[in-house]
């Protein structure tokens, strides 16, 4: 039976998997078997060769042999996460032991790997690099296109992604709705996003606030909710001053004393004339 590689999304540029060993057979064997699974591959013999070279600026990951002439492949793990070259990386050993195994792993490493290989499990491990390089230049390429957003497109997509409807954003900022609908599909275009959950997953990626609630109390702490939406939201609880609002579940103190004053009976109409 072929070994396989399933579900591996579709890109406009093809994977990419690199290997780094010193044994021509296995660098031979490795890039036979990533081809044979669709995957495109690039061999190399030592660290400088491979640093000297070309790297794809595409989806990919590395398969990094621990034991090589010169710098070793935990040597190099540590220098690329120092250069902030964020590469997913496979070991793969023919003499690894639990110590190094453990310090690749806690410094990112997807697997460690003993020689022979097993090839499915081989397989495995370099899927879950793609999909983790993947979702890196997905996320990066979001707060790239976040960043271009203007400070009042931010504020429209803090609230948007938290549910509210383009009205109640228009009250909460103190605009018209169709400034807001103006906004909205300047965001959608810029950000490249192609429904509402997709929206949501990219206000998710930057860190914008999760729930209504937590959307507005953050939008009021940076200034993004105008005094006229606060207006508007005093008009529509009924109270004539802001500083009215919550009267009645979260009353302040001099209201608490009104009630407290009160003289016992008077809402059941139990007063009587004095005598």
């Amino acid at each position: 039976m072929e070994p396989a590689l399933p579900d591996l999304p579709n890109d406009d540029d093809a994977p990419s998997v690199l290997v780094i060993d010193d044994d021509p057979d296995v660098r031979e064997g490795l890039t036979a078997l990533f081809e044979s699974v669709n995957l495109q591959s690039r061999a190399f013999g030592s660290v400088p060769e491979f640093v000297h070279s070309e790297w794809p600026e595409r989806v990919r990951c590395l398969v990094l042999d621990v034991r090589l002439p010169g710098l070793s492949g935990i040597d190099f793990q540590t220098q690329l996460a120092a250069l902030q070259i964020d590469i997913p990386i496979i070991f793969i050993t023919g003499h690894g032991d639990i110590p190094m195994s453990v310090k690749a792993m806690k410094a990112g490493a997807v697997d460690f790997l003993s020689k022979p290989l097993r090839e499915q499990e081989l397989l495995d491990a370099v899927r879950v690099g793609l999909d983790r390089d993947r979702k890196r230049r997905e996320h990066d390429d979001v707060h790239v296109r976040f960043a271009a957003l203007s400070s009042r497109e931010r504020q429209v997509m803090t609230l948007v992604a938290a549910g509210l409807m383009n009205k109640q954003v228009a009250a909460e900022l103190g605009i018209s709705e169709v400034t807001v609908k103006v906004h909205r599909h300047n965001i959608t275009k810029k950000l490249a996003a192609k429904s509402f959950p997709d929206l949501v997953r990219m206000a998710e990626i930057v860190g914008l606030p999760h729930g209504t609630i937590e959307a507005l109390d953050q939008s009021r702490v940076f200034g993004f909710v105008r005094s006229r939406g606060r207006r508007g939201a005093s008009a529509r609880s009924g109270c004539q001053n802001p500083k009215d609002e919550g009267r009645g579940r979260h009353a302040g103190p001099e209201v608490q004393h009104e009630r407290s004053t009160a003289v016992p009976g008077a809402s059941r109409g139990e007063l009587k004339p004095n005598s």
